[in-house]
């Protein structure tokens, strides 16, 4: 089992856009062979000194793969290139962790 842990920032003012794309895209995503799961998620409000906030441009996205083999499978699907053709102009910066279970 792999999981990923990703970070997406937004350029300024463009968090909800990019969300949007990424919602649009899930459903394709969710029925890759392999896909166990695959959302985005934003900081909770009011959690106090607890949370290291990831920002309001920013969301991070929570991926768990059957195996690496499709993970790759996924990078390299059609609508992944033609959702990052989509989003290329929105995003400011992406950090992306590939862990397996300690």
């Amino acid at each position: 089992m792999i999981h990923v842990f990703a970070i997406v920032t937004a350029i300024p003012g463009q968090r909800q856009a990019l969300l949007d794309a990424f919602r649009a895209n899930m459903p394709a995503v969710h029925a890759e062979d392999g896909c166990i799961a695959y959302q985005p998620a934003i900081d909770t409000p009011g959690v106090g000194r607890l949370q290291t906030q990831i920002g309001e441009d920013s969301f991070a996205v929570i991926e768990i793969w059957a195996s690496l083999e499709a993970l790759r499978a996924h990078g390299a699907s059609p609508h992944m290139a033609a959702y990052a053709a989509q989003t290329k102009a929105l995003i400011a910066n992406r950090v992306i962790h590939v862990l397996s279970p300690a």
